[in-house]
């Protein structure tokens, strides 16, 4: 993918589902270039309010863990710093995405212009259910452990995206979201977006 000499793989884990109510909490991003990581950012945010105990039970960050977190604006601002000219890369981006946009809309009043890759819809398209990012790093032998911590699962999509990069023309990815039918698109996202619905393909018994 010469036309993209950066790549900034992200993930975030959030206080909730909703991007317009809920908050990013923690932020993992790796910048690279000719497949090598070239920068990184981590941090917890501080967050001003309880987590809910799912989210503690998934991600195993505590309220205590964020009371001396970056605040949120000097998160975004690194970030942005990484993401600049770079194409995105998420698994399941279409919630990292609407996360990115109704932050970046509330400290800065614009959104963002990226190209993106969803590492999700390419293994909804070429695996079998499910198509988790453990279960997609299984697929490729690719380790993951601590798996909804943001750094760890940072790492693990990027060598997946390295994979999926050796199999398939990645250009015809760009901008590219699946969803599934029997649940309708996304409320939100990039008005440049080719949104494609899908159904589950399972293994043959």
């Amino acid at each position: 993918m010469s036309q993209y000499p950066y790549v900034t793989v992200f993930d975030f884990e959030t206080s909730g589902l909703d991007p317009q109510r809920d908050r990013v909490i923690e932020i993992a991003a790796i910048r690279c270039k000719d497949d090598k990581v070239i920068s990184e950012f981590s941090t917890l945010i501080y967050f001003d309010g309880k987590l809910a105990p799912k989210i503690v039970e998934l991600t195993g960050i505590q309220d205590e863990d964020l009371q001396d977190g970056l605040t949120e604006d000097t998160s975004f601002r690194i970030l942005n710093r990484l993401l600049k000219d770079s194409l995105l890369v998420a698994h399941n981006a279409a919630f990292d995405l609407a996360f990115l946009h109704y932050t970046f809309m509330r400290l800065a009043n614009r959104s963002f212009t990226n190209p993106f890759v969803d590492t999700l819809t390419i293994s909804r398209e070429l695996l079998y259910y499910p198509h988790t990012l453990k279960d997609t790093c299984d697929h490729f032998a690719v380790t993951l452990e601590g798996a909804h911590r943001a750094m760890n699962d940072v790492h693990a999509c990027w060598e997946v995206f390295k994979r999926f990069s050796q199999e398939v023309d990645m250009n015809t990815y760009v901008n590219k979201l699946s969803y599934l039918k029997k649940y309708g698109p996304p409320k939100w996202t990039p008005d440049y977006a080719t949104l494609v619905p899908t159904e589950n393909r399972y293994k043959p018994r």
